[in-house]
């Protein structure tokens, strides 16, 4: 006697790669892409991170080469970091006219007119401290810092930076850096802000790359304790009104929950920053020849555009792009 069963055929929809790409819901495209990149003084310098295989600081005059194969891939975006010769305790070579950002940013635009620059508007990569403010009686002192985190932002925009991303996380940066660039004739440069940013120890080996960590304590007093939900939703909140054009969720990959509470509350453009660590984990699983890097790669990252992300800084962009041409 033959079984009459009555379910969903939900595998009619799966039954081939054609089919499984008509009925895909989200698409990850190079056109989603932002590649950090590290700058540093010098000449003929490409050195590469030891705890970051593959990503490299370099000097000005590599620029050019980086641009050409940055654009013959189809990235579109790059966010620039700096790593100065010389710091101090103000973190002076962040707003500095010839800054190595500066610099950095002018011969972008002189090699690669249609690339956008991002900039990383921070002063941790240039205090020698390590922290991302001015020091007051052991912490960083909120309102003197938002003056420095200002004139670095139109220092940046003078450069030519087409978007100012603030990443201290000090309370009322975005609406001093707005303040600033509308005085100073930029009211049309966008501000991509690090509205969420926790204390992550994912960010470790971005702080060898950019030479950032901080020489005593740490920053638990003004990224966000990573345990916290809500709290996000107020940060991303107090930016918008404050005139942030998009909204970064840092790190990515274990806080997709965030990504998607940023995404259903706020129609601003949401960014995943796919951070320094979990590039680095991965990496070093693939060398070791412990997992299919390429399907790894463009699981999460399009795991992360599932959660809400309309843009995705990432170390794999790169690779994530040649893979993508394929």
């Amino acid at each position: 006697m033959q079984q009459t069963w009555e379910f969903k055929r939900h595998r009619r929809l799966r039954s081939s790669a054609a089919m499984r790409s008509l009925v895909r819901e989200n698409h990850l495209t190079t056109d989603d892409l932002v590649y950090p990149l590290f700058i540093t003084e010098g000449d003929a310098i490409k050195h590469e991170v030891p705890s970051m295989p593959g990503v490299y600081q370099l000097s000005l005059d590599q620029l050019k080469q980086e641009m050409d194969e940055l654009q013959a891939l189809g990235i579109k975006s790059v966010m620039l970091f700096g790593v100065p010769d010389e710091k101090d305790e103000q973190g002076s070579g962040a707003y500095a006219e010839d800054g190595i950002v500066q610099k950095a940013t002018r011969l972008i635009k002189q090699e690669a007119p249609d690339m956008l620059v991002l900039v990383d508007t921070c002063l941790c990569e240039y205090t020698s401290h390590g922290h991302c403010g001015v020091i007051h009686n052991g912490d960083v002192d909120n309102d003197k810092s938002l003056e420095l985190h200002a004139k670095t932002a139109v220092s940046q925009a003078e450069a030519g930076a087409d978007v100012i991303a603030p990443s201290s996380m000090m309370d009322g940066f975005v609406t001093v850096i707005r303040q600033a660039l509308d005085e100073a004739g930029f009211e049309n440069i966008p501000i991509m802000s690090y509205a969420v940013k926790y204390a992550s120890a994912f960010f470790g080996p971005f702080r060898e790359a950019a030479g950032s960590a901080p020489q005593f304590g740490d920053r638990k007093t003004y990224q966000m304790d990573p345990s916290n939900r809500r709290e996000a939703l107020r940060e991303a909140g107090t930016d918008v009104d404050e005139g942030a054009d998009f909204l970064i969720v840092k790190p990515a990959l274990s806080f997709l929950d965030i990504v998607r509470d940023v995404r259903n509350h706020f129609d601003t453009p949401v960014v995943a920053y796919n951070v320094s660590g979990e590039y680095a984990m991965i990496k070093a699983a693939a060398l070791n020849g412990w997992i299919d890097e390429q399907q790894l790669v463009l699981e999460k990252l399009t795991a992360m555009k599932r959660a809400g992300a309309d843009i995705i800084i990432t170390y794999f962009a790169k690779d994530a792009a040649a893979w993508l041409q394929n």
